[in-house]
């Protein structure tokens, strides 16, 4: 119980880092400063990375506390939790209510960050279709609407 305790604990601070990189990656998105957005999203999958070597290694562990306890192979945590006796009933509840705060919290960033992502590439492509065409307004699903191509008066010295 206790390899599988050290590797939980070991996830929930990589959960954490992963939260933090994903608020970078949200901060450098927000100020419009793209230039440090390939290594945030760099960061935020070497992070994701590690996390999923790290999930092996907790499947393992966890397999070998169900042995111990009499459970079939692959249990949940909350399984783990309602089977064995204390201390490790509470901290093994104690790491599922982590997991699933953390998670929370990680989704809606990731979420919030896929928005911004979007938005920001619907900006871009908008913006490139406006350099040949008009933009003569939006269409229900929010895509742009372009008209035939107007002359444009472009003041060089600026």
């Amino acid at each position: 119980m206790e390899k599988l305790s050290l590797i939980l604990w070991r996830e929930r601070e990589l959960l954490e880092t992963l939260l933090f990189k994903l608020e970078v990656e949200q901060l450098v998105m927000a100020t419009g400063r793209t230039r440090w957005l390939l290594r945030a999203a760099k960061e935020v999958e070497t992070v994701l990375e590690t996390i999923r070597q790290t999930e092996m290694l907790r499947a393992v562990a966890a397999d070998e506390a169900a042995g111990q306890l009499g459970l079939p192979p692959n249990p949940s945590l909350r399984a783990l939790a309602e089977t064995a006796a204390e201390p490790w009933a509470s901290i093994l509840a104690d790491h599922r209510e982590a997991f699933a705060s953390i998670t929370t919290e990680v989704t809606a960033m990731a979420d919030a960050n896929r928005e911004l992502v979007t938005a920001g590439i619907r900006s871009a492509r908008e913006t490139l279709m406006t350099l040949g065409e008009s933009t003569a307004g939006y269409s229900a699903d929010g895509s742009a609407v372009t008209g035939p191509a107007q002359h444009r008066l472009v003041d060089r010295s600026l």
